[in-house]
């Protein structure tokens, strides 16, 4: 995996020195499995490279956001349901959405919240919002594949230098949360590859910059010599000579400049970037830190030929004796607010919005009445999700729960129908697409009978 680092101190060790050839062309194996990125490329040469580049951004909120604080707020209800928020009004006649979310609200016209979200597995990890399925689902041999691989067996790569399935997900304390699954019977080759670590001391074998922790991610002269002091080692030990083409291509993706590019903020432009507010690099107890930029990193590894990535963001996971669930969501909504409107604005003036959907979620709703700590528990039976982009039309509310949250009443979504949005917005039809596993069982990229929504047709 090519890594960079979180944040530990001041440590840093010297770049390449003692590694062997394999550890050397060992990247990706964290999020793979242990294949290196070459098995991985020989693996997937049956793929080809698809001609539109249509592309994912995929924000899991670890943890289980409230969906009564956030985007389906019932102010009428008794004040042990409503909770402390206010709802205010949207540039969309008809919407309203939380007080906290004021950016967001002047641009309604480009979101689609979706407030019935109704199969939640609950259980407290990324999987659902990773697959589309259930672990409680029969699972194949080979496991299920994490949604970008089959869009990265389906479509291929845009180019030879960006993997087209990525993961910003950064390990985390609660481990379910940090994972992003692997390519199950799709292989390892469709994995995701994930560029970020967490632990600069462990062995894990994976190709690591060593110094580019998370507070410097944006740092241009940090990023350039460790770029270039991979290129200088690598070219050094002789090593590109004899690689084969695989091994070949799995250097090219760490040493040309796409990926290097896309993740060097400095190159961004200093107005844009200042709209996604700053990063806190600091772990969100046992969640993901608040790197509210990599909504921006987001976007610029789908310009340079992602075609799904990956991230998890916070922890909002708030019900505890601490009672935090309302001052954490005063910290957390409004860098929420400013992190996905910047995203969104960006799309549209970059012409992308057709191209690139973005949906947002976790993995289940909050319940309606707050307990004597002044927080929410977990709550399975409703949940939400905003969309933007992907040619979809904004300015709707999709479903509607009963006057307590407590569960849908109007059009109750499965996190399934909502994949299945997204495959045919990047040209899959995943109602007949089917992979045979080793076995010889037909799998599928969601269950029978499951369709694409019709109101974002």
């Amino acid at each position: 995996m090519f890594s960079i680092l979180g944040r530990s101190g001041d440590q840093t060790t010297g770049f390449c020195d003692g590694l062997s050839r394999r550890d050397f062309l060992t990247v990706g194996g964290m999020a793979c499995g242990g294949l290196s990125l070459a098995q991985m490329l020989a693996a997937d040469k049956q793929s080809g490279t698809g001609s539109n580049h249509r592309a994912i951004i995929n924000v899991y909120m670890p943890g289980g956001p409230s969906h009564i604080d956030l985007w389906d707020l019932k102010p009428n209800a008794p004040k042990e349901i409503r909770g402390d928020f206010r709802p205010i009004e949207t540039n969309v006649p008809g919407i309203e959405i939380c007080e906290l979310f004021p950016r967001m609200a002047k641009m309604m016209d480009k979101f689609i919240p979706i407030r019935s979200i109704s199969d939640a597995d609950g259980r407290h990890d990324a999987f659902q919002c990773m697959t589309g399925w259930k672990k409680s689902d029969q699972m194949p041999r080979e496991g299920r594949p994490n949604f970008g691989a089959w869009v990265a067996h389906g479509q291929g790569r845009v180019n030879n230098s960006v993997p087209p399935n990525i993961s910003l997900c950064y390990p985390t304390g609660h481990r379910e949360w940090g994972e992003t699954q692997f390519g199950g019977f799709l292989g390892a080759a469709n994995a995701p590859f994930g560029l970020v670590e967490k632990d600069p001391n462990k062995k894990s074998g994976n190709m690591v910059l060593k110094g580019i922790s998370l507070d410097r991610l944006g740092n241009r002269e940090q990023l350039r010599v460790a770029f270039d002091r991979f290129r200088r080692d690598s070219d050094a030990k002789g090593l590109v000579e004899s690689m084969d083409v695989y091994h070949q291509q799995a250097l090219g993706i760490l040493t040309t400049t796409s990926l290097s590019n896309a993740l060097d903020l400095s190159q961004e432009d200093p107005k844009v970037l200042a709209r996604y507010g700053v990063n806190n690099p600091a772990y969100q107890r046992d969640g993901a830190p608040k790197m509210v930029r990599n909504f921006c990193i987001a976007r610029r590894l789908v310009e340079a030929g992602a075609r799904v990535v990956s991230m998890n963001y916070s922890r909002w996971d708030w019900h505890g004796s601490d009672g935090l669930n309302f001052p954490r969501s005063r910290q957390e909504f409004p860098l929420l607010d400013q992190g996905l409107s910047a995203l969104v604005t960006d799309l549209h003036e970059r012409g992308l919005d057709r191209d690139v959907s973005v949906v947002v979620w976790g993995e289940f709703g909050r319940t309606p009445k707050i307990n004597k700590h002044n927080s929410r528990d977990h709550w399975p039976r409703a949940s939400c999700a905003m969309l933007a982009g992907g040619h979809m039309p904004g300015g709707q509310v999709i479903g509607s729960t009963n006057s307590k949250a407590e569960h849908p009443v109007d059009r109750p979504v499965k996190f399934q129908e909502v994949f299945a949005t997204l495959y045919k917005n990047v040209g899959i039809d995943s109602t007949s697409a089917r992979f045979f596993d080793t076995s010889g069982t037909p799998q599928y990229m969601v269950a029978q009978g499951i369709e694409p929504m019709p109101e974002l047709a």
